[in-house]
């Protein structure tokens, strides 16, 4: 499928469609504006993506680029599990957040990509003129195959991909669902982590809003400091931070969230006890000792509270 455009057009290949939220009479359904020669929708180039066929865009292509690429998205009647994707060509400059929550399929892109990037790490490209990006999510998964990171590093045996290229990303492993791990060699941008089943990101600097977010058994630990809403609607999982901005755990499900610093969380996310088991959870993540560990403060959901009744006996009550 082939697009030629006049101007930037953002939210192109968006399988999440993002831009219905924010404009109503823009549907997936609308043609793709500044068009030359052609009358695709939006959804027609990611239902050319989904079969596996190539969407080739002569132009240059505006924000979030690609974005959720890959992923039958329940919100739209799917599994919500990771699909074939097929090539996204652009013959120009792309804008920012390309690749916010991709997870499978290729990107080409001739000219520049602007910061922040999404769930993509450059790899040597085997087409002349372009430059191509895959999601960090697939390579660990599946392997890079023939493919070399650029700048950054591969560890294949240990299922290891280290960024230490000072790109800003978001969104890193994102539905990471094998038993991976990321090294972000500086800061990250918002969403680290976003929708993890499995694996393991560590940021050595801070991470943005929503680290850990809908986290669902996966690893995230922010060596810095997390921004809002962190570990929000987490159904289970482990997000280890150092500090946290504002309230962490909002809708919180299950999981449990440790902070070396006390911070403030949402309902009904509260401070309990820190226990041997979660000592030696920190031991193992961080590589600390048992006495720092234990200084850590663990939130999450109280199940059972001491309720002390009128005769003065006291008995266990279940909170839900």
């Amino acid at each position: 499928m082939h697009l030629t455009l006049k101007e930037h057009i953002d939210s192109l290949c968006d399988y999440t469609y993002t831009f219905t939220l924010n404009n109503s009479r823009c549907r997936p359904d609308s043609m793709i504006p500044s068009q030359q020669g052609t009358d695709h929708t939006f959804k027609d180039l990611v239902d050319e993506l989904k079969s596996g066929g190539d969407v080739r865009i002569r132009g240059s292509a505006g924000k979030r680029l690609a974005f959720g690429m890959g992923v039958y998205l329940k919100q739209f009647g799917g599994t919500g599990e990771v699909e074939m994707a097929g090539k996204l060509y652009i013959d120009g400059d792309a804008g920012s957040e390309m690749g916010m929550g991709m997870v499978s399929g290729v990107i080409y892109v001739k000219g520049n990509v602007d910061e922040p990037l999404g769930n993509v790490v450059e790899v040597v490209s085997d087409e002349p003129g372009y430059r191509k990006f895959r999601s960090i999510t697939e390579i660990l998964c599946k392997g890079p195959g023939k493919d070399t990171p650029v700048k950054n590093k591969y560890d294949e045996a240990k299922k290891h991909l280290i960024l230490d290229d000072g790109i800003l990303r978001g969104t890193i492993a994102a539905r990471c669902y094998c038993d991976g791990l990321v090294s972000v060699e500086g800061d990250a941008y918002n969403g680290t982590g976003l929708l993890m089943r499995k694996g393991v990101v560590h940021v050595m600097g801070d991470a943005g809003m929503n680290a850990g977010a809908h986290l669902d058994g996966g690893v995230v630990i922010v060596d810095g400091i997390a921004g809002e809403f962190a570990g929000a609607y987490m159904k289970t999982g482990t997000l280890i931070l150092k500090d946290a901005k504002v309230f962490a755990g909002a809708n919180l499900k299950d999981g449990a969230i440790y902070a070396k610093k006390k911070i403030r969380t949402a309902p009904p996310v509260e401070e309990v006890t820190m226990s041997q088991d979660d000592g030696k959870v920190i031991m193992r993540k961080l590589g600390i000792g048992h006495v720092e560990a234990m200084s850590y403060h663990k939130y999450g959901i109280v199940r059972e509270k001491l309720v002390r009744m009128r005769d003065g006996s006291v008995v266990v009550r279940r909170t839900e």
